[in-house]
C-alpha cells in the first residue's frame, strides 16, 4: 500500500490552470509511489519578468530537498522542477542504500569453523 504525499500548490499572481494542477498532482503521486520517505511536496509558481519561476520543496523522513527553475513557459518549468527533485531524491536514496552495503562489506561477519 502506498501513501500519497500531501501536496500544496501556490499560484502567486498567476491564473490557476486545471490541466497544470492535474499534471502536478500526477507527478507528485508518482514521486510518492517511488520514494516512500516523501511525506509533503510543495510547489510555488510565480511570474518572473517575461517568464515564470517555479519552486519545489520536498520533505519527508530524513529528506529535505528544495529546487528552483526559471523558464519562459510554465509547463516546462514545472516538468524541470520535478525532474530535478527526482534526481536529487534518487541520489539521496542511493547514498543511503549503498552506504549500508559498503559498511557491511567493510566489516564482514566472521566465519566460524565447525568442528
Amino acid at each position: 500500500m502506498t501513501k500519497n504525499p500531501s501536496l500544496v500548490i501556490h499560484f502567486k499572481e498567476v491564473e490557476q490552470d486545471e490541466p497544470l494542477r492535474d499534471s502536478i498532482q500526477q507527478k507528485s503521486q508518482r514521486l510518492g509511489s517511488e520514494f516512500h520517505e516523501v511525506s509533503k511536496i510543495e510547489i510555488s509558481v510565480a511570474p518572473n519578468g517575461v517568464g515564470f519561476i517555479v519552486n519545489g520543496h520536498v520533505t519527508g523522513k530524513g529528506t529535505d530537498i528544495a529546487t528552483q527553475v526559471e523558464a519562459s513557459e510554465l509547463t516546462p518549468a514545472v516538468d524541470s522542477v520535478f525532474d530535478k527533485v527526482e534526481r536529487q531524491l534518487r541520489k539521496l536514496h542511493d547514498k543511503r542504500i549503498f552506504a549500508q552495503r559498503r559498511e557491511a562489506q567493510r566489516d564482514p561477519a566472521k566465519r566460524v569453523k565447525a568442528n
